[in-house]
């Protein structure tokens, strides 16, 4: 049974699954929208949401928390200075998807996630 198990698992064990994640969402940080699979961009949606919630608390635990997911310190710096004060106003739903045409290798519905403007 798989009682409160939650998230997806791609095939992958924790350690490359976790770095796909972070380097996924450092991507999307870094150029506000990143193109991949259904999958993997509604799994790193809620992942980015919350960087950018520490980045509008702008604490210095918040930014401790969020420089141990994100892989770039740049980035970092970005969310706290750019991205937080973008959002200030908004209580959430930084995050947009949209659809694209399948992949055309394995035909895996593909995903445009961009941050909202």
């Amino acid at each position: 049974m798989r009682h409160k198990v939650a998230g997806r698992h791609f095939g992958r064990s924790t350690g490359p699954r976790v770095a796909l994640f972070r380097t996924l969402v450092t991507d999307l940080l870094r150029h506000d929208r990143v193109s991949t699979t259904e999958a993997k961009a509604k799994e790193i949606r809620s992942f980015a949401e919350k960087m950018i919630t520490h980045g509008k608390a702008g604490t210095l635990h918040d930014r401790r928390l969020a420089a141990s997911f994100i892989t770039d310190p740049v980035v970092v710096e970005r969310v706290f200075s750019e991205l937080a004060t973008r959002y200030k106003d908004r209580k959430g739903g930084y995050t947009r998807m949209v659809r694209m045409v399948p992949r055309r290798g394995d035909a895996a519905p593909m995903t445009l996630l961009e941050l909202v403007q």
